[in-house]
């Protein structure tokens, strides 16, 4: 499998009648986040891709020069799974092999120099499938490094290949969260694990011995960091490797219904037990500081650790505020910074003089990134430094510029550094300009609007995403789209799941609003999706459909389609039983919710108990609750507009009985209608042969019935 690269580019043969396809795009390249040596001289990053002709997946390593700019291969393949920069010099690097000689499941460490990768050496071979590697040089030239997996409630690893298989299959619960994603959980919990590469004559040796910082810490529940589903981004080590910190959920509180987190401090050469919360509720300035808790993160001067947190105790969609303690268990001494500020961030880098934090949020359909001084006061209005595109992850380079990695809804991946002030200073790589499946994108392909709405006060955005060849004189179908979440936005983000080129590329002009409840544009406008799921969004849809067809001739309205995921279908669904249902010619959902009086058949029960304006009860059954005010079965009988449904086996945040539930009904009333269902994908589709099947299926049904294709049949 050959992978592009400047000098081998050859545009000219790329197919461009219909611009990207579905098969185009799941088979382009797919690039990982620039991450730079100490230096500042190089940066690594992974770049993977799909070949449909021999159903291989291929992966490798480049090296970004970022003096020159010059690309080349580091590494070629897939065994590389993780590097971290750590070592006597600016190119010496530890990293993780996703294998090991005993082939017991484990994995092995190395150690090189990142411009003699020939020459590495074997360390340790670890007997549990670790990830997650962050890595320090102390002051006596060892190593400290942590990785985390799951481990037994005694607290040593677990790994599943050495596991014993029980005699049983069954599964036995006493406590409500059973199962999360696609996952049934059981009693291994993820753990942050620690240990010491002994530097001896240039190389180092390691005893085996690994510290568990994570397990044993219980009271309602049992502690897990990283949690549940997430990564590394959960914990921390300091720069000097003296300590630790990690999050976890509240464990004072049921999993099920409280979105709370705490965040801890431990020593690197102590245990779980001698773990201390910094932020445990009540306990900081800030008692109202009680929801979930993202990033913590030492500064490089080792004094203060920085992480974000929401109030509210169960809602995962409050706004995140930006925090700072003390590194110092006898006195943390919490403050925040530039808390009045309503956006709500998400990411963060310190600067290299420890002065500034940097951070990225969602902000008028993009995520930009700010500078927070920490002499930030309540007050403080953050400025953005980045405009379009949404990172994938940002370094700060030791002349205090930032290497950026995004991606926009013209282009997988962009690197560029950007000063504190704003200004870009070089673009390494873009790769609308460089892969043949993205040829000839670009910012013209997109725009936006603002249009009025009896929701808000403020205007609503929408994107518009134009198709190859776009002419201004003629008419495109419509498809409008409607993003999930419900608190979430369309950004200008690229994708691979739901790429907005991809379909308007099939001959279409797509219109992707951000209505009520989307990020970005202040609190105000999330929080008000809260017991208004079938009502403030819809209306704010309904006008923008209408500024559509009054505003832009170039839109035939009279042959659109609509589509959505998650929330997105659930208002596909209530838009196929209301008027707005009537104006288009075919509905996809995509595993959406159909009966809002199964809501708690999913796994975050606080989600629901937000959303809805309490717990589901006997007045669920009742009009003027929001179970069933908002239901979408209501208005079955209006049901009429040709609908396709999506729903995977494994989608366990909204269960498969939703999307047959919602294709039994539309049988039964006679709609045309067809059910697609992945028995191994869950709330998303990612295996690439599943993906074109769902691109295809989908794209032939709303061609057929939007008169794009010449087809006989939808079928």
């Amino acid at each position: 499998m050959r992978f592009q690269y400047p000098a081998q580019v050859a545009l000219a043969t790329l197919p461009t009648a219909l611009g990207i396809t579905p098969e185009l795009m799941l088979a382009a390249n797919r690039y990982g986040v620039a991450a730079p040596n100490p230096s500042g001289d190089f940066a690594l990053y992974t770049v993977s891709n799909y070949t449909f002709e021999t159903r291989e997946h291929a992966s490798q390593w480049n090296k970004l020069d970022l003096k020159t700019g010059e690309i080349s291969v580091w590494y070629a393949g897939s065994d590389i799974s993780e590097v971290v920069f750590v070592g006597p010099t600016p190119t010496s690097i530890i990293y993780i092999n996703g294998t090991n000689a005993e082939g017991d499941g484990g994995i092995s460490l190395y150690s090189a120099d990142a411009n003699a990768l020939e020459s590495a050496k074997l360390i340790a071979s670890l007997p549990a499938p670790y990830s997650g590697l962050k890595a320090v040089q102390t002051e006596s030239g060892d190593i400290r490094f942590l990785v985390y997996t799951k481990a037994y409630p005694n607290g040593t690893a677990y790994n599943e290949a050495l596991a014993s298989a029980p005699a049983s299959t069954a599964r036995i619960y006493t406590q409500t969260y059973v199962r999360h994603w696609d996952t049934w959980l059981n009693k291994e919990k993820n753990a942050v694990f620690g240990g010491v590469l002994t530097g001896s004559n240039g190389s180092y040796f390691f005893s085996g011995e690994l510290t568990n910082y994570v397990s044993g810490i219980c009271n309602v529940t049992c502690a897990e960091s990283p949690y549940d589903q997430s990564d590394q981004s959960d914990y921390d080590i300091s720069p000097d490797g003296s300590s630790v910190v990690f999050l976890t959920k509240d464990t004072s509180l049921p999993l099920a219904n409280y979105t709370a987190d705490v965040i801890y401090h431990v020593p690197f050469t102590g245990t779980a037990q001698d773990a201390v919360a910094i932020n445990a509720r009540g306990t900081t300035n800030y008692p109202e500081a009680q929801g979930a808790a993202t990033s913590p993160r030492f500064s490089p001067s080792g004094e203060h650790i920085a992480y974000f947190q929401m109030n509210g105790i169960a809602y995962e969609s409050d706004r995140n505020i930006l925090y700072v303690a003390n590194a110092d268990p006898e006195n943390f001494n919490v403050t925040a910074l530039a808390h009045d500020w309503d956006r709500s961030p998400d990411t963060l880098a310190w600067s290299k003089d420890s002065d500034t934090i940097f951070v990225s949020a969602p902000d008028l359909g993009r995520e930009r990134i700010f500078p927070v001084p920490l002499s930030a006061d309540d007050s403080y209005e953050p400025k953005n430094i980045t405009n379009e595109g949404v990172p994938s992850g940002f370094y700060v380079l030791p002349d205090n510029t930032l290497l950026v990695s995004d991606s926009k809804i013209w282009t997988s991946r962009d690197i560029f550094t950007v000063t504190p002030e704003g200004d870009v200073v070089k673009t390494y790589f873009q790769a609308n300009k460089v892969d043949p499946a993205l040829a000839g994108l670009g910012p013209e392909d997109v725009s936006e609007f603002y249009y009025s709405t009896n929701t808000s006060e403020i205007q609503q955005q929408a994107w518009i995403i134009y198709p190859e060849g776009f002419d201004e004189s003629k008419t495109y179908p419509l498809a409008f789209i409607s993003h999930g979440g419900p608190q979430g936005a369309h950004f200008n983000s690229w994708s691979t799941r739901w790429n907005f080129k991809v379909w308007a590329d099939q001959g279409y002009v797509v219109i992707a609003p951000n209505p009520t409840a989307s990020s970005g544009w202040g609190q105000n406008l999330t929080d008000a999706i809260q017991g208004r799921w079938g009502q403030y969004p819809y209306w704010d849809l309904v006008h923008a459909w209408d500024y559509v067809n009054d505003n832009l001739k170039y839109v035939d309205t009279e042959n659109g389609i609509e589509a959505g995921a998650s929330f997105g279908g659930y208002m596909t669904n209530w838009i196929q039983g209301h008027e707005l249902g009537r104006r288009f010619k075919a509905l996809v959902t995509h595993d959406g919710s159909t009966s809002t009086l199964n809501q708690y058949a999913s796994e975050e029960l606080w989600f629901m108990n937000h959303d809805f304006s309490g717990q589901f009860n006997q007045s669920g059954f009742v009009p003027g609750s929001p179970y069933y005010d908002w239901n979408p079965l209501l208005y079955v009988e209006n049901w009429a507009t040709p609908h396709f449904v999506v729903h995977n086996s494994l989608d366990f945040r909204l269960p498969v009985s939703e999307g047959i539930l919602l294709f039994n009904m539309l049988q039964t009333r006679g709609v045309p209608s067809k059910l697609l269902s992945f028995p191994d994908e869950n709330h998303w589709v990612l295996n690439p042969e599943n993906s074109l099947v769902w691109h295809t299926e989908i794209f032939k049904w709303i061609n057929y019935y939007s008169g794009i294709s010449n087809a006989s049949s939808p079928y």
